[in-house]
């Protein structure tokens, strides 16, 4: 089980798969600051100083706090600033991941192209020989 299991992990495609984690929850964190800290206090900051991490609306009558994360303490809460946040967090990551697939696909179809053409097999002894009778017979 052990020698199957290195044999697994051992695979490129395996390896491949885990960097490609490592490195999109890393490229996560930072679409995650760059809406968080960079975006959305530019937008806050156009629409008058508003702060969308604490929009919310309370969902129940003892929820009186200004904050969502004292919102939270004292009950149950509709947190759409956050939900904002987190779906323009998404549109970012989705955009960004289409500029890179179309990318390779463009690089993809480049060297496609460049890609000289593989020679022409030469055809079986019998063809070969039919079309030299063939031509002879035409020059007669």
């Amino acid at each position: 089980m052990l020698k199957e299991f290195q044999e697994f992990i051992s695979r490129g495609n395996v390896m491949d798969l885990a960097v490609g984690v490592i490195i999109g929850a890393a490229f996560g964190r930072i679409v995650d600051s760059l809406v968080n800290d960079i975006i959305m206090p530019i937008i806050g900051a156009i629409l008058g100083g508003l702060d969308f991490n604490n929009y919310f609306l309370p969902l129940s009558s003892a929820v009186n706090a200004t904050s969502l994360a004292d919102a939270k303490k004292q009950g149950a809460v509709f947190a759409y600033g956050s939900f904002i946040t987190v779906a323009l967090n998404f549109i970012i990551l989705a955009f960004i991941i289409f500029l890179m697939v179309k990318a390779v696909n463009n690089l993809r179809k480049r060297l496609e192209r460049e890609k000289p053409a593989a020679p022409a097999a030469p055809p079986p002894a019998d063809v070969a020989l039919l079309t030299e009778i063939r031509d002879l017979l035409a020059r007669k």
